[in-house]
């Protein structure tokens, strides 16, 4: 793993109110994000919290034309272009949504992807380059990253295999083989490398009972 400087990895900080909580989920496709998103919000709803759920890109006006502009791409953009495009929604939504919410105490903001699907996807599988993406990211909003990062980690083959069940029309990213899935996984254990503390691996293999079982413990842990 190439080696970040220290002064761009201190840049990134997390919400200045401590009364509230900015949650983020990861995982390749098939991962089961969305069945774990629920669980986070009920669990959160359960514990008296107000909460908020968005998706990457995504969440504003102008964050939803980005998104259908991207997946729905009939040609291969350049890993800059995608870069700088997700860099843009995700500014918008901190800055209209994001921040403006965590202002408020009790409130629990949970996004289905965030800054590490970028260092995966750009970073990593595309070949942009992992500092070249945390230094697109090296400005506020954009140094402000969630209290915690759940990743929920399966193989591959495993996504491509649930993808297949699914037996859904695929976008820009689902289209692309196994090869392209094997940079994310790398990609994601070089997020979690870089961002210890924040980023909590899931094992996703197991069945959705284990995992939300899996993600209620580190959820009580982080709330007491």
């Amino acid at each position: 793993m190439p080696k970040i400087p220290f002064e761009l990895l201190s840049r990134f900080t997390t919400s200045a109110n401590a009364k509230s909580l900015f949650l983020s989920f990861e995982g390749i496709e098939g991962a089961g994000k969305s069945t774990q998103i629920n669980t986070a919000s009920n669990f959160l709803k359960s514990a008296g919290y107000d909460v908020l759920l968005l998706r990457e890109p995504g969440g504003t006006e102008f964050g939803e034309r980005l998104r259908s502009a991207i997946l729905n791409s009939q040609k291969d953009l350049h890993p800059l272009s995608e870069a700088f495009l997700f860099a843009s929604s995700r500014a918008q939504l901190l800055y209209e949504v994001i921040l403006p919410k965590l202002k408020q105490d009790g409130t629990a903001v949970i996004c289905d992807r965030y800054i590490d699907s970028s260092i995966a996807y750009q970073g990593y599988a595309r070949k942009l380059g992992t500092q070249t993406v945390l230094e697109i990211h090296g400005h506020h909003p954009l140094t402000i990253v969630p209290h915690q990062t759940f990743y929920i980690k399966i193989s591959p083959q495993t996504s491509l295999e649930r993808q297949k069940i699914r037996n859904q029309k695929k976008d820009y990213f689902e289209s692309k083989g196994l090869a392209f899935y094997e940079s994310l996984v790398k990609g994601y254990e070089e997020a979690a490398a870089l961002f210890p503390h924040r980023i909590i691996s899931i094992d996703g293999e197991k069945d959705q009972t284990s995992v939300s079982a899996q993600l209620e413990l580190k959820l009580k842990e982080l709330i007491k």
